[in-house]
């Protein structure tokens, strides 16, 4: 589970953390948006009252901000999933191990074309953007979109 940064990423953490008094454990870009993951326990005062930490960093960084809490392992990996990629949304998230290789796959199963649209993206941006991040926190290589 390697994550990198580059600069970029490095003062958006600093600005996050100022803003929020809650210091964020990683962040990474998917779907123009910048994605901030944070403890458990403080995701809400990472978001502030009626949103305002949200809207202020919005307004910083000039970009669509969201906060996820951090994955305890695998078993997080739904609602982890659903909250990084909404508004689209999936039937299904299955695991599976591909026999030749020994590697996990994720497969996701989507209700409606447009949702399969919205999680594909144009030339395949938003799936290598999830392929990436899946890989970063749950050693998942793989990915498939149904």
């Amino acid at each position: 589970m390697t994550k990198t940064f580059d600069m970029q990423f490095i003062r958006y953490i600093n600005i996050f953390g100022r803003v929020t008094q809650v210091p964020a454990k990683h962040c990474f870009a998917y779907n123009n948006m910048i994605v901030f993951v944070v403890p458990a326990a403080g995701v809400q005062m990472a978001i502030g009252r009626n949103n305002s930490n949200l809207k202020k960093l919005s307004a910083i960084i000039e970009k669509r901000v969201r906060i996820v809490s951090q994955p305890r392992g695998i078993g997080d990996l739904q609602g982890f999933v659903a909250t990084i990629i909404s508004p689209a949304q999936f039937e299904k998230l299955e695991v599976a191990e591909k026999t030749d290789s020994g590697q996990k796959e994720a497969i996701i199963t989507t209700n409606g074309r447009e949702n399969k649209a919205m999680l594909i993206g144009r030339e395949r941006a938003r799936e290598r953007e999830l392929k990436d991040i899946l890989e970063q926190y749950f050693g998942i290589k793989g990915l498939r979109i149904l």
